[in-house]
């Protein structure tokens, strides 16, 4: 049975975590994650497999993922949500495109509506969102922002958002559906 740490070192590790340091196993995990689909992206965008661009590559990749792993994932990511993520993720973007089309026509109509000053209500909205990680409240926010209509003011780690809506039925959608499907995306549903 694994022994607590005493109070000196749980201090230390605790001063760690909070000063941003992550431990060297953490990173390896960060690395063995980002490394291989930063490669794959390289590969997909440049188009080049002759052997000086896959070198540059994998230098380049090695370099970015060593010093920037873990920005991405702070801890060591949990395989199983990781796996769900990859496998839900895409399917959230159709619909979320499905959205951005329909705000967009929505947005056309007050614009060129003969009332258009009497529909169009600026307003900010606050809510707390459900979503529990960070990367799922980032999905979310971005999300808001891509759809027409909204723009994400604010977005802390505890979830606290505040979006400018454009009128009252932007305003109503929030946070609704999209914060649904992210959260199911993510696994956190």
């Amino acid at each position: 049975m694994p022994q607590p740490l005493p109070p000196e070192d749980r201090y230390q590790a605790e001063s760690e975590i909070a000063a941003g340091q992550v431990r060297p196993v953490k990173r390896i995990y960060s690395f063995l994650f980002v490394f291989p689909t930063l490669l794959a992206l390289w590969v997909v965008f440049s188009g080049r497999f002759d052997a000086f661009h896959l070198t540059l590559g994998v230098i380049s990749c090695a370099l970015v993922a060593f010093f920037s792993g873990d920005l991405l994932f702070p801890r060591a990511p949990n395989p199983r949500q990781t796996l769900v993520m990859w496998l839900r993720f895409p399917a959230y973007l159709p619909w979320l495109m499905w959205q951005i089309i329909l705000a967009n026509l929505h947005v056309l109509r007050l614009v060129f509506h003969p009332r258009m000053r009497q529909l169009i209500d600026p307003h900010i909205i606050h809510f707390r969102s459900e979503l529990k990680s960070e990367m799922a409240l980032v999905a979310f926010a971005n999300s808001i922002t891509l759809t027409p209509g909204t723009i994400t003011v604010r977005c802390s780690p505890d979830g606290d958002m505040a979006v400018h809506a454009i009128d009252q039925d932007c305003a109503e959608a929030l946070p609704g559906e999209m914060e649904r499907r992210v959260a199911h995306a993510f696994g956190e549903d």
